[in-house]
Order: C-alpha cells, then sequence, then structure tokens
C-alpha cells in the first residue's frame, strides 16, 4: 500500500515538475518577447485616446484644423518667396488657431 502510495506521490511530484517547467519557459519566453518589443518601440510615445464619441469627434475637429492651417501654409510656402512672409504666415496662423477651430466647429 504504502509502495503504491510512493509511486503515484512520485508520478504527481514529476507532473507537477514537467508543469512547472512549462510554466517557467512560457513565462520566460513572454519575458523576452516583452522585453524585445521595448527595445523596439520602448522609445516611441504611446498615444493615450479617451474612448468615446465626444473625444473622438474632439480630435477630428483638432485634425482638421492642424490640416487646414498646414495646407494654408504649404500653399504660402510655395507661393511666397519671401522667408519674411512665410515665418509672419505661420506665426499668425498659430496665433489665428483658436479662434479658426472655433469659427469652423462652433457649437450650436
Amino acid at each position: 500500500m504504502s509502495k503504491e502510495r510512493a509511486q503515484r506521490r512520485a508520478e504527481r511530484e514529476r507532473e507537477q515538475a514537467i508543469r512547472m517547467a512549462a510554466r517557467a519557459r512560457e513565462e520566460e519566453r513572454t519575458l523576452r518577447r516583452r522585453q524585445r518589443r521595448r527595445a523596439l518601440v520602448g522609445w516611441v510615445p504611446r498615444p493615450h485616446w479617451q474612448p468615446g464619441v465626444l473625444a473622438r469627434r474632439r480630435r477630428q475637429q483638432n485634425t482638421m484644423t492642424a490640416l487646414l492651417l498646414l495646407v494654408l501654409n504649404v500653399l504660402v510656402w510655395f507661393a511666397t518667396p519671401a522667408w519674411e512672409v512665410r515665418v509672419v504666415i505661420a506665426m499668425v496662423s498659430l496665433l489665428a488657431a483658436p479662434v479658426l477651430h472655433t469659427l469652423l466647429f462652433r457649437r450650436r
């Protein structure tokens, strides 16, 4: 009777050791994958977007305003050879961005 129990216990311990070794290999593999990913993209800041309809609409509106100002500045850049005009238009577009955003996306 005690030999059978000892054999069963040895069998359970062997199976447990196999499971623990498999778990350790999987954890090591996961750790290596995380380190590899961190080394590749760890320096890139992750976007922290808020979920929701209102946040998405605000992101879209901000993107549209930025793109409109970018297009305006690119057109001025190619249309005007004078550096002074380019710099002035860039500064004016930065100062006028909130006003333009309010005019474009006014709440009704």
